[in-house]
């Protein structure tokens, strides 16, 4: 129509580090708090997410309806106690 736009290309990154309070080991991610405000976006922008839970939940055991970032975007889940990860 003859309007010039701005053109804001998506932010792209190789790795995410992200913090969740559970996961399954197919990464699907359960957040608290505010780890929730751009845990997810990072995890679709990235190339490589890794994920660092709290608990490791057993498949089937999270609910769906609480899963916040699907599997398909996490590729590593680690799972760090309380008392290691807090210094």
């Amino acid at each position: 129509d003859g309007k010039d736009y701005v053109l804001e290309y998506p932010i792209k990154a190789d790795f995410a580090l992200i913090k969740a309070h559970q996961g399954d080991r197919w990464g699907n991610l359960v957040y608290r708090k505010s780890a929730r405000n751009f845990g997810p976006i990072m995890a679709m922008a990235a190339d490589v997410t890794i994920a660092q839970v709290s608990e490791i939940a057993q498949l089937g055991q999270l609910d769906p309806e609480h899963i916040i970032t699907p599997g398909i975007f996490v590729q590593h889940v680690v799972a760090v106690n309380a008392e290691q990860g807090e210094a």
